[in-house]
């Protein structure tokens, strides 16, 4: 008679390998990150590995532009290399037994690279490796999305900065606006999730501006993409505000 496989914490597998088998379903279906984990999850529920089976290598896959923190054009720029071939680097050194500080350090001191792209390229390897989900930063998950925008870029902030225009087209969001000097920057908190939002306007040709809203400090990926999309139909009707006037 067989024994039915009962559910054990040493047949599931690792976190490290379920977040790549997360990204592959994502590259090959299309699916958003929370869609991708809830199928995976619910396979692993109806059917649980053999005992003690060997879990399959994670496959390497090139990263996503959606999960790069830069362009590989900036990068390659600022430090001489691509993503990949960091990436390469960094696997070649045994990158993904290491800790994000680990890998950091070890760019910095072993590759000469400077301080904030170190970490750029750590975050970026960890996401690709699936070391870390998207948009997952150290206090937590950030996302951004910019629009172009028909309008001056001052018209533009005032979208934010002003109540009473805000309330047009951000309505049932209430931030509360945070002290800043930059020039045309705004900073919020945001109440629900306790997070924060910060807004940079960037003049382009012809009379328009891009508006780029980065929110941070949301507390788990599942909230992060559901604000990413929010703030995608939020930007919609900003721009449809400020263009018909």
């Amino acid at each position: 008679m067989v024994r039915p496989i009962e559910k054990d914490v040493e047949t599931m597998p690792t976190q490290k390998i379920f977040k790549q088998r997360v990204r592959t379903r994502m590259s090959k279906t299309g699916e958003s990150y929370t869609a991708a984990r809830r199928q995976l999850l619910q396979k692993t529920d109806e059917a649980v590995p053999a005992a003690h089976a060997e879990p399959a290598p994670p496959e390497v896959t090139p990263a996503k532009d959606d999960l790069l923190m830069t362009s590989d054009a900036a990068m390659r720029r600022a430090t001489g290399k691509g993503h990949e071939e960091w990436f390469a680097i960094v696997d070649a050194w045994g990158g993904t037994s290491h800790n994000h500080t680990e890998i950091a350090t070890w760019l910095r001191d072993t590759q000469g690279v400077a301080g904030w792209w170190s970490q750029n390229i750590t975050v970026n390897y960890e996401r690709a490796r699936g070391m870390r989900d998207p948009h997952q930063q150290r206090d937590g998950y950030t996302i951004s999305v910019t629009r172009t925008v028909a309008a001056e870029p001052d018209a533009v902030l005032a979208a934010f900065t002003s109540a009473p225009i805000r309330r047009r087209w951000l309505a049932d969001s209430p931030i509360r606006q945070r002290p800043t000097r930059a020039a045309l920057t705004a900073r919020f908190d945001w109440p629900d999730p306790v997070s924060r939002v910060v807004v940079n306007v960037v003049p382009k040709a012809g009379g328009k501006a891009l508006v780029a809203v980065g929110h941070e400090q949301i507390p788990d990926a599942e909230t992060a993409e559901r604000l990413k999309g929010s703030w995608r139909a939020w930007l919609g009707e900003l721009k449809s505000v400020l263009e018909q006037g």
